[in-house]
């Protein structure tokens, strides 16, 4: 990782004119010729210590009024799609930094770190627009639960200093990011039908050469999601065969992706049946729009959590409680910013708000489930 030195920036002509001073006149003030004044007003070279003393006395200002450091350019291994123009925010993982694009409403809402202005691979250069030092206190978090935004929001409040930037990503695709050093901790709901376990699975077999902690977050319901006052009846799965009923579905590596396969293994819907269900191949990204798909109307049902059925004011069919856990290498547990978001997931403010929500059950929030070495 290579840093641009800032540029120096002057603001001795400003002063100078709301002084009401001439060129030739602060330049004997202050000792130099005037070509002298006009290369350190322009920005073509930077005066001596002495000099720039001699301006601030002579302009009745401090030396820092007259000159700052511009912020430079730093070089960052871009997270996701982003393209010259767009803005990102900047975390420090080991030795690289980490540059993650602001997307969709993250994007209108949330301040930038800097403007990527060329990009080579997956390498691009960043214009800052402040300094580096909040980058180090930055951790990111990928996952598809809609709440890890409320988290990442408490724990910036109660941590000042400290900053999670989340990254919105399907289970599967959370723990590819952490395996590939994109991430510090991955947000997951997967459930393995063979070992009827949560997470623990899947974890052992990312091979991060190194302990990871699941650590538990809550319990939520996944079911099927279906339009306000269920209309169409729907009672479970079973329901999807004979092709009268449209479903949206989640991308393979989605953890409500596959608990829909297991329902559907459990009802005997398999093979060319299920890939002939109207919808099945249909696929969006998030629980959000598969909930919006089915308050549109372009779907009948979806599978997804309840949190997602009650943001959109859709009828919840409840199926299975499942464990989403936080999963966290060794090596990123005592960064600051991972252990101000375990602290605030405890804390009473933040449960308060997520019972509200509803769907949610964090009776053992914090538990270490267990350590993958």
């Amino acid at each position: 990782m290579s840093y641009a030195l800032g540029v120096l920036r002057s603001s001795v002509q400003e002063q100078r004119k709301q002084a009401g001073l001439g060129a030739a006149e602060l330049a004997r003030r202050a000792g130099i010729t005037r070509q002298a004044l006009h290369n350190i007003e322009t920005g073509h070279s930077a005066p001596t210590t002495v000099v720039a003393l001699r301006l601030a006395q002579a302009l009745g200002c401090r030396v820092d009024e007259l000159f700052s450091l511009s912020p430079g350019t730093v070089q960052a291994r871009l997270t996701g799609d982003a393209a010259p123009g767009g803005r990102v925010r900047l975390a420090r993982l080991a030795h690289e930094l980490l540059a993650v694009p602001l997307h969709g409403a993250a994007g209108l809402t949330h301040q930038a770190d800097g403007m990527i202005t060329a990009q080579r691979g997956a390498q691009v250069d960043v214009d800052l627009g402040g300094d580096l030092e909040l980058a180090g206190r930055s951790a990111v978090l990928t996952g598809c639960d809609p709440s890890l935004d409320l988290l990442a929001a408490h724990t910036g409040r109660a941590a000042p200093g400290t900053r999670v930037i989340t990254r919105p990503a399907s289970s599967q695709a959370a723990l590819a990011s952490l395996a590939a050093g994109e991430a510090h901790v991955a947000g997951v709901h997967l459930w393995d039908a063979e070992s009827q376990e949560s997470n623990l699975p899947f974890v052992h077999r990312l091979g991060l050469n190194q302990p990871v902690h699941v650590i538990a977050l809550w319990t939520w319901e996944q079911g099927l999601l279906t339009a306000a006052g269920n209309p169409r009846h729907v009672r479970g799965v079973g329901d999807l065969r004979g092709g009268t009923l449209r479903l949206i579905n989640r991308d393979p590596g989605a953890g409500s992706r596959l608990m829909l396969d297991a329902w559907l293994d459990a009802a005997g819907i398999g093979g060319p049946e299920r890939q002939a269900l109207p919808g099945y191949r249909d696929e969006v990204d998030s629980p959000l729009e598969a909930a919006r798909r089915v308050q549109s109307g372009a779907a009948d049902v979806a599978p997804g959590p309840r949190i997602a059925a009650q943001a959109l004011g859709l009828h919840f069919v409840p199926l299975q409680r499942e464990h989403f856990d936080l999963i966290v290498p060794e090596a990123h547990l005592n960064h600051p910013a991972v252990q101000a978001l375990l602290h605030t997931a405890r804390s009473p403010a933040f449960l308060l708000e997520l019972a509200a929500l509803g769907g949610y059950d964090a009776a053992q929030v914090g538990h270490l489930r267990g350590i993958v070495a």
